[in-house]
């Protein structure tokens, strides 16, 4: 029954925010050093778009699911929401980047767009409390995060290769 229940998860969330808070800065930071290179390549500059929207969502949700009082319903509306407008935001920002001579790795183009799926997922399943509810939530934090250190780790250190 905790996937269903918020109160149980406000630890969990609290570390979250704080990581994505953290690594949304990291971002900044890496694209602040790292501009004028960014910018001479025009899909990084996307990617770093994608990074920071991916981080945002992850502390977005988080703080969502801090706020007392909500019902699951409307917590489920919520995580949802967000998730639909993550994975539409990324999908338009990969296709605008799309580039025939520098393809991404398919790899990176996967993850990202999985990483957006489950805050869906986690909305749909709270409000009808059933198929694991909130343990989607935490994939997509966790698959976040894990997006989140790649780009960084893209936009601080291989693109000065």
């Amino acid at each position: 029954m905790y996937a269903y229940q918020i109160v149980n998860w406000t630890v969990f969330l609290s570390v979250a925010a704080g990581v994505a808070a953290t690594l949304t800065g990291l971002i900044f930071v890496a694209v602040s050093i790292n501009l004028s290179r960014i910018l001479e390549f025009p899909p990084l500059a996307d990617r770093a778009a994608e990074s920071i929207l991916q981080m945002f969502a992850a502390l977005i949700v988080s703080i969502c699911g801090l706020l007392p009082g909500q019902s699951g319903l409307v917590l489920g509306i919520e995580f949802a929401a967000i998730g639909l407008l993550l994975w539409v935001l990324q999908t338009l920002l990969m296709y605008r980047s799309f580039s025939p001579e520098h393809p991404r790795p398919i790899p990176s183009v996967v993850l990202s767009q999985l990483a957006t799926l489950p805050f869906l997922i986690a909305g749909i399943s709270l409000g009808m409390t059933t198929f694991g509810g909130l343990y989607w939530l935490a994939l997509g934090i966790i698959l976040s995060i894990t997006v989140g250190v790649s780009n960084a780790w893209v936009l601080l250190v291989e693109i000065l290769r």
